[in-house]
């Protein structure tokens, strides 16, 4: 008999997110910026954590983040810079959001002064 260890539904989700995480071109992402569906997740925070606080619906972590503006809406500029630089971010689809980070590669970008 295979000893299997316990693995917690929050384990099992956190795992899932993970999964579904990736770099991806922000030209492809750009219908889902046209209908406000995208959030910028600041880059000292995890991704996939960030993700899973969305999808077990921590609403108190959610908003301390968005208070302290580490979550935030993608700007129009920041937008703009990454359709110019032909940037690539990672992304994870949280329904009904889609959050992303800057991975850094962009020409000239400083995602910090451009929330």
């Amino acid at each position: 008999m295979i000893d299997v260890p316990d693995v917690t539904s929050a384990e099992l989700a956190r795992a899932k997110i993970n999964s579904e995480t990736a770099r991806i071109p922000w030209k492809e992402l750009q219908r889902f910026f046209a209908s406000g569906k995208t959030l910028l997740v600041d880059a000292e925070l995890d991704l996939v954590e960030a993700g899973f606080a969305f999808h077990q619906d921590q609403a108190d972590r959610v908003a301390q983040w968005l208070e302290q503006e580490q979550i935030s809406v993608v700007s129009t500029e920041l937008a703009k810079q990454w359709v110019e630089s032909n940037a690539e971010v990672w992304a994870v689809v949280v329904k009904p959001w889609v959050l992303i980070q800057d991975t850094g590669k962009s020409p000239g970008s400083d995602p910090t002064n451009l929330k």
